[in-house]
């Protein structure tokens, strides 16, 4: 095994408490463009292929275990006594394990996996015993360098002189060590600090008197060292991410009309020579085919849209719906959980909720499907080419069968055979000089 293919374990720390998020909800769990923070730096991880993954939570982050299932093994951390603690506790998980140990970060979501894989090619030119990840940004930890250059210790802004507070390079906490020195100095460090904690910081310093070659690589882009620890540095984070989408996008062949104000998970998949105009929020797992267009203010949640459809502006899909070829879907329409075959037009102030709707069918303004009874949801099934009027109500479970039509204002509570049209209204009653007669002022009855 040559040096570039030595083992590799991660260490996720996810210990913190996130005390200025103001939340229950576990911090590394709160989510940016579809996905929790702590999912990032995982799949940044999963995509080294480590020997070994492992997460470091706190005693009460049952939540996270839930959230990440078998994607990692998890090392409890029972008080917070700082991140070189927090290592010291996931180390005797690895056991005998020879090769390098690459320390990463829960709430740090934008570190990308072709920056760790560099990571991994200067350790493995240099040879060294420890490489960090450094930042052109200042960070809580600062860099200090010797007279030659060399990386000399990381120093904590709480500990820093004045001196070292105007140094610019950031300490980003993502070190890349040899397992068998990490295991050495984690077992020289002491809290003899601001903060009274273990930090992971000291190790480097007590590489560098023991000799040890320590180097540094600078990111270029800084935003990858952002961590979040704020509900602003969240929305932060959350507009990077949505920006890197968006030119990956754009980059394939899709038009975004207005970037900074259209939003995409990262998860969703869009063809191209699709265009999806301002306002449009797409999330989940989401699939848009070839040559769609998204007017406006459209939200697209966890649903399929398959090639040449037009929906918008306004209109909602909520999760489980998919829209076959060539539908068209417009202003102020919400569908849920349904399949609508190809060509079929919903074009205004339309609900098909829990519907299943054949090839070339069409609702008219208002028409909607009644699926829930306040018991339980119920389907509709509308077959091919069925005429659906304006106002109609289609009570469910209810069936229309091809071809068959309903009349504007009717509500459906039986079944329509193929050819029928469904009438169930009352007939209109004019009522003469109605108006005349309720215009007239009304006589005083006195006392």
């Amino acid at each position: 095994m040559n040096a570039t293919e030595r083992a590799l374990a991660v260490v996720v720390l996810a210990a913190g408490e996130g005390t200025r998020m103001k939340s229950q909800r576990p911090k590394v769990l709160h989510e940016i463009a579809g996905r929790p923070l702590l999912a990032y730096p995982l799949g940044a991880a999963e995509a080294l292929a480590p020997a070994r993954l492992l997460v470091v939570v706190g005693p009460a982050a049952e939540a996270v275990r839930e959230a990440l299932g078998d994607r990692a093994d998890f090392v409890v951390q029972p008080e917070p006594r700082g991140t070189g603690d927090a290592v010291q506790r996931a180390l005797p998980s690895l056991g005998d394990f020879r090769g390098d140990v690459l320390i990463l970060y829960g709430d740090t979501p934008l570190l990308r996996a072709e920056t760790l894989r560099a990571l991994r090619a200067k350790k493995a030119e240099t040879r060294c015993d420890l490489v960090l990840l450094t930042s052109p940004a200042p960070l809580p930890g600062r860099v200090v360098r010797d007279a030659s250059g060399r990386v000399a210790r990381v120093v904590e802004v709480t500990d820093a002189t004045p001196e070292e507070l105007a140094i610019q390079e950031g300490n980003t906490g993502v070190y890349l060590v040899d397992a068998e020195f990490l295991g050495k100095a984690l077992a020289q460090l002491d809290d003899d600090n601001a903060q009274g904690e273990l930090y992971l910081t000291d190790i480097v310093s007590y590489a560098v008197s023991q000799q040890r070659s320590v180097e540094a690589m600078r990111l270029e882009d800084p935003d990858e060292s952002l961590g979040v620890n704020t509900r602003a540095e969240l929305a932060a984070a959350g507009a990077a991410v949505r920006r890197r989408v968006l030119a990956e996008l754009m980059a394939e062949g899709v038009t975004i009309v207005d970037p900074e104000h259209t939003y995409v998970d990262v998860d969703v998949e869009v063809g191209r020579d699709t265009v999806i105009e301002p306002g449009c929020v797409l999330r989940g797992a989401t699939r848009v085919g070839e040559r769609v267009t998204i007017k406006p203010h459209c939200v697209i949640e966890s649903s399929i849209l398959e090639d040449d459809v037009t929906i918008g502006p306004s209109a909602h899909l909520r999760p489980g719906s998919r829209l076959g070829r060539g539908v068209r879907v417009g202003n102020f329409v919400e569908v849920k959980n349904s399949t609508l075959g190809a060509g079929v037009k919903a074009d205004h102030l339309s609900y098909i909720g829990d519907a299943d709707v054949g090839d070339g069918a069409s609702f008219g303004c208002g028409a909607i499907t009644v699926n829930y009874d306040w018991e339980a949801k119920h389907r509709t099934r509308v077959g091919a080419g069925v005429r659906v009027g304006c106002n109609a109500n289609l009570v469910a479970p209810v069936s229309l069968a091809d071809d068959s039509a309903v009349a504007a204002g009717t509500t459906v509570t039986r079944d329509v055979p193929a050819d029928a049209l469904a009438v169930a209204r009352e007939r209109q009653r004019n009522v003469e000089g109605w108006r005349k007669r309720r215009s007239r002022p009304k006589k005083d009855s006195g006392s």
